[in-house]
């Protein structure tokens, strides 16, 4: 058969419909069909976007889903993607050149890890499976996050029931190795010391288990432009340096020298604290630990406009137009799942210019529309690659009007 375009989930389309793994558009390929999937296609013509993974892990790991494409071809899939969905909605707009962050440069990552019969395996899933594939010489981490594949067998053979997988959140901070461990045994008296000993042993600047700190050896800092913020454990953060660099970028020469800047989702100031040396800005986050560690790292910071900040759902709670009449300009930058009611109130709004940053472009071109039927223009967008060699997407645009 013959694959016709990818999913959105980055799997080969052929008539049916019929999905294959790891195959490309135009590709002729053969295999034992099970339902609607092709089991281990054989490609019998390649594409000539086809190329050799870079990764020895590829074929088994779930971690990356395109690393047998070019990155040309994954460039413009990824554009396309978003294109397509954009007119599907009836808008239109200019795009920017895509940025892509190097190989290796993933700073955060969930790494799964179980105990065995032998000691423990700790990696990332097979496709499609529970089964854990170690990941040595994988292209997508920080060397200092491959490094901590043995801190989580580590870790999973003091606190992990044989039954039960353990999630370890890796963070690289500016000083050292910062993990959240979740699925692990209750906490007791000699867990507790035991973990605190596998920390020292492994130079971890903290560690965390489930919702307790078990040792803060080191306050894993991240900076925000001028700030040094300490987010909680497991807190969310951008995946690459460079990518952030480059959504901020993007993002500073939107707003400009707006005279009030809303920001809405700010996780722990990303984007508020950098904004800050510009102009004043309210950020709205619904976790209270997040907002928290904004709020000191901006009182530590010297140089900032005022920053005030708020612990409010977004979802239940949006801000009303009458509160968003205090801003000119706004960054957008909310979860995977839609925050609907609030893009409502920003239609409704006296809002004049937003930066709009997606993980989701689905939701987002759905977002766009609205926006653009109350009367906003989607100047340019610009696709940024942080998940290298996967198919999610992350992008962002400016609104005017």
């Amino acid at each position: 058969m013959e694959i016709r375009a990818l999913t959105y989930k980055g799997d080969g389309l052929a008539d049916g419909p019929i999905y294959a793994a790891q195959t490309l558009p135009g590709e002729i390929v053969s295999g034992d069909l099970e339902g609607q999937r092709l089991l281990n296609p054989k490609i019998l013509t390649p594409s000539a976007d086809r190329v050799a993974p870079p990764c020895r892990h590829f074929w088994s790991c779930g971690g990356c889903q395109l690393q047998h494409a070019s990155d040309a071809f994954t460039a413009v899939w990824k554009s396309d993607l978003v294109h397509r969905l954009l007119v599907d909605e009836g808008v239109r707009t200019e795009f920017l050149p895509t940025h892509v962050s190097p190989p290796r440069s993933r700073r955060r990552a969930t790494l799964a890890a179980r105990r065995t019969k032998k000691g423990a395996l700790a990696g990332f899933h097979a496709r499609g499976s529970e089964v854990i594939v170690d990941v040595p010489d994988c292209q997508l981490l920080r060397p200092e996050l491959i490094a901590c594949l043995p801190v989580a067998e580590a870790l999973a053979i003091a606190g992990a029931s044989r039954k039960q997988v353990l999630s370890a959140a890796l963070t690289l901070s500016e000083n050292g190795i910062d993990i959240a461990v979740r699925n692990g045994k209750p906490l007791d008296g000699p867990l507790r010391v035991q973990l605190a000993h596998l920390a020292e042993v492994h130079d971890l600047a903290r560690l965390s288990w489930e919702d307790e700190t078990i040792v803060t050896r080191r306050p894993p800092m991240q900076r925000f432009g001028a700030a040094r913020v300490m987010p909680p454990p497991g807190a969310f953060l951008q995946a690459t340096a460079e990518g952030e660099a480059a959504l901020l970028g993007d993002v500073l020469d939107i707003i400009g020298q707006a005279t009030h800047v809303l920001d809405l989702f700010a996780g722990c100031g990303t984007f508020s604290l950098p904004l800050a040396s510009v102009s004043p800005v309210h950020a709205v986050e619904g976790d209270s630990a997040m907002t928290a560690a904004l709020d000191q790292g901006w009182r530590k910071a010297e140089g900032l406009r005022a920053v005030t900040v708020e612990t409010r759902d977004l979802f239940r709670r949006p801000l009303e137009v009458d509160e968003l009449a205090r801003f000119d300009a706004a960054v957008y930058d909310p979860p995977r799942a839609r925050a609907a009611a609030q893009i409502e109130r920003i239609a409704a709004s006296s809002l004049e210019r937003m930066a709009y940053v997606s993980c989701n472009p689905a939701s987002f071109a759905r977002d766009a529309r609205a926006l653009v039927d109350a009367g906003f223009r989607l100047g340019h967008l610009r696709v940024v690659d942080q998940f290298r060699w996967s198919s999610h997407v992350e992008l962002v645009a400016k609104f005017t009007r």
